[in-house]
């Protein structure tokens, strides 16, 4: 079943000579429970795209569908109710609360939406402690590392229970051990949890933990690639296909 359409989305920033085209009628089509990555070279729309599917920006064109809805027919309440409930954000740059405990800004989202502290305390620290970070929901973001802050980060995107993870770059700021070990937890988020992910990154090896990559130039979708799901040289057919379509 899908849970993500795009039909022509297009976005244009600018006008005249000036124009610059960031999305150029783009259509995918993200099934429920479906890891995805998208990528492709700096410019290319990644970013505007995960923008626009979140509703954080309006397309010039197009439509963005989220299980069946068109997301411009709706509200400015509704659109922020669909933001706050629906769809969990991931970025590169964690976005916590320095002087708030990990609990504390894993539960930012519910608390604001008015559930009771101690109800709210209790689901980030369930989904903390799914992420091994049960003893540390105590500490603050300065006293953890950057995979650490990253959990914290995906805690809090997950614990309003949403359908659709938006993830930009969040391996982007951290080592290569710590990169892995976020790829593999959102890989597992989605399986383990049935959650739709989809995550713009640069880099293959991350991408290599994706169920689908679609690639992007220019603004347009130029590429589709299932990986095998049992294969074990998943980086490498990502990093051959990354040439072979000019990133």
């Amino acid at each position: 079943m899908s849970l993500v359409q795009t039909q022509n989305l297009t976005k244009i920033y600018g006008s005249g000579s000036t124009a610059v085209t960031a999305l150029d009628h783009v259509n995918i089509n993200i099934h429920d429970g479906e890891f995805v990555a998208i990528m492709g070279p700096s410019g290319c729309g990644k970013s505007t795209l995960l923008h626009l599917l979140g509703g954080l920006d309006t397309p010039s064109e197009g439509k963005v569908v989220i299980d069946g809805t068109s997301i411009a027919e709706m509200s400015d309440e509704k659109l922020t109710e669909l933001r706050r409930r629906r769809i969990g954000f991931v970025f590169q740059f964690f976005n916590l609360i320095p002087v708030l405990s990990a609990a504390e800004n894993a539960a930012l989202p519910i608390t604001l939406e008015g559930i009771r502290p101690a109800d709210a305390a209790a689901k980030a620290q369930e989904w903390l402690g799914r992420f091994g970070l049960a003893e540390r929901s105590s500490n603050r973001p300065d006293q953890l590392s950057g995979g650490e802050q990253q959990r914290v980060a995906i805690a809090r995107a997950l614990v309003a229970e949403p359908s659709l993870i938006l993830a930009d770059e969040p391996t982007g700021n951290l080592d290569t051990h710590s990169g892995d070990e976020i790829a593999g937890l959102l890989r597992d988020v989605s399986k383990q949890y049935n959650r739709t992910i989809i995550m713009v990154t640069h880099d293959p090896r991350i991408a290599a933990y994706a169920d689908r990559i679609i690639f992007l130039k220019d603004g347009k979708v130029v590429d589709e690639t299932l990986l095998e799901k049992k294969s074990t040289k998943r980086e490498q057919m990502v990093e051959a296909k990354v040439k072979e379509v000019g990133d």
